[in-house]
């Protein structure tokens, strides 16, 4: 084969590679705002209120945690921009090149007129029409087409628009808290408000003997993050002295016990400084007696009779 066929071939191949790849036609640039925000953790800690008095004159005591986180927001709006194009299909030019061939003579033919007329006509007319007819004439390029259009990203900025702090302030709700009780760890359960019902004569403390125990050390754990909060409530030496008396009045058996018995419980609490846990009883008492009418009202007088407390009717609940 001579040179000549050689360099022949190797040109139309050449030619037909274009014309098979051909070219985009770049459109104008398209752009997406959009805000977005960015928050820093800048302090998280955990807080237990055990409430004032710092020192346990009663039992019962509300104690509530919090988890409070403080943040930095900082707000940004973004902007992407996109390149846009549109991708060469061959087989198009069957139609656009004549198209383009009919926009060429007609976008000439309108600038003349445009000349004529003073300038009159419209951009749309003048300079769309040649754009469309030369890209059309152009076999190695499609005419720009928004139906078919791609685009790829060009660049991305950030603008800052403000900064500032947030608090968060959370219960704790329905997670463990520590109470250590001298020698003793017991694991409690907030509710769904992030409280925690300390009673020392109710169950686990009920168990233990705290005469000697003057302080109650709370701890609680993120385990997530290992932050811990610590607190301190101190128990009062004369609330540890009333404690055995008090279960006793309180949990002992009262089936067993005549009307009297009873009465001198209740009056007994409430001579202890314990009016929360007496009025309870008493209420304890109205119930287990509430199919036996006759029962209860003895109760009910004697009850009026030997401590003076206004007692709430049974029926009216």
């Amino acid at each position: 084969m001579s040179k000549r066929s050689t360099f022949t071939l190797g040109g139309a191949a050449l030619c037909g590679a274009l014309f098979l790849s051909g070219c985009a036609n770049p459109m104008s640039q398209r752009s997406e705002h959009e805000e977005r925000v960015e928050r820093k953790l800048l302090e998280h800690s955990l807080q237990i209120d055990v409430g004032e008095p710092k020192v346990m004159e009663l039992p019962q005591r509300r104690v509530r945690v919090n988890e409070q986180r403080r943040f930095e927001v900082t707000e940004f709006e973004v902007t992407r921009r996109y390149d846009r194009y549109t991708p060469y299909q061959p087989w198009r030019e069957i139609y656009e090149i004549p198209l383009g061939a009919v926009a060429v003579v007609a976008g000439i033919g309108a600038n003349v007129v445009n000349v004529l007329t003073f300038d009159s006509l419209p951009e749309s007319v003048t300079h769309d029409w040649l754009s469309y007819g030369l890209a059309g004439l152009n076999p190695f390029m499609n005419v720009q087409s928004n139906g078919r259009a791609q685009q790829n990203l060009a660049g991305i900025s950030e603008v800052q628009k403000d900064q500032r702090e947030e608090f968060t302030r959370l219960p704790w709700n329905e997670r463990l808290v520590e109470v250590k009780a001298g020698s003793k760890t017991h694991e409690l359960t907030t509710d769904k408000n992030g409280v925690l019902r300390l009673n020392l004569l109710d169950s686990p403390f009920a168990e233990q003997n705290l005469n000697r125990v003057g302080t109650l050390h709370l701890a609680v754990v993120d385990e997530d993050s290992g932050i811990r909060g610590d607190a301190s409530l101190l128990v009062s030496a004369g609330l540890r002295s009333k404690l055995v008396e008090a279960r006793e009045l309180i949990f002992d058996d009262l089936e067993d016990d005549d009307v009297g018995q009873w009465v001198h419980r209740v009056k007994r609490l409430s001579e202890l400084g314990l009016e929360e846990e007496a009025s309870e009883l008493e209420q304890s008492l109205i119930e287990l007696t509430r199919n036996d009418p006759e029962l209860q009202q003895e109760f009910l007088k004697t009850l009026t009779k030997e401590t003076g407390r206004l007692v709430a009717d049974p029926g009216e609940r």
